[in-house]
């Protein structure tokens, strides 16, 4: 989630600090983590395995995301920066989030506390898509997605909608195809860099 258009244009591949585009590697990363957690919420996988992506939420979508995001902070690419250390962040804390225990809280008071989690993660992704107007339509497309994904889960979270069913269920629908988004991204910014042309276009509006 960064100025995927970078990619378009090999020269731009690499800085003259020896950086390599790191887009590709965050947005990979990314949606691997969502793809798995989304395949939860849509009910495709039993509830019972969401422990599985705990790991993915520390090393992959934790771990690499702020990897990632420190190359674009060294690039001088401020919203690659914010996107992928945000989201790295996002994944670390649903990791702590899945092993903390609302001790005293009543199903519906852990079902609204996740929900605002997850209205405040929409609000920031919201103001991101905003924000990446001048970046490329691939990078909005996943935003978006994004954005509506979280809407839709703080939904199901308020009416304590169990995965695979209703507003969690649409959720996860919706956090497949962010996933896709998001895959297609990084496959073309590491396609587009390794032929030294475009390949796969992302519709940079830069």
């Amino acid at each position: 989630m960064t100025t995927i258009e970078r990619t378009e244009v090999p020269a731009r591949s690499v800085t003259s600090g020896g950086f390599a585009d790191p887009a590709p590697l965050g947005l990979g990363a990314f949606a691997m983590t969502t793809f798995f957690l989304s395949s939860v919420n849509t009910g495709w996988l039993a509830a019972a395995v969401t422990g599985v992506v705990f790991g993915l939420a520390v090393f992959v979508g934790g771990l690499l995301q702020l990897i990632a995001g420190v190359w674009e902070f060294a690039k001088g690419n401020t919203f690659g920066a914010v996107a992928f250390c945000s989201f790295g962040g996002f994944w670390l804390s649903f990791w702590l989030l899945g092993h903390t225990a609302l001790t005293g809280a009543t199903p519906q008071q852990a079902g609204n506390g996740v929900g605002f989690y997850l209205l405040g993660w929409a609000i920031f992704t919201t103001y991101m898509f905003l924000s990446s107007f001048r970046t490329s339509l691939a990078t909005m497309a996943v935003f978006l997605a994004l954005a509506v994904t979280f809407v839709f889960l703080a939904i199901g979270s308020f009416n304590m909608d169990a995965a695979g069913h209703g507003m969690t269920r649409i959720g996860g629908i919706l956090g497949i195809i962010t996933a896709v988004l998001a895959w297609y991204a990084s496959f073309a910014g590491v396609m587009n860099a390794t032929n030294k042309r475009t390949i796969l276009p992302t519709f940079p509006r830069a």
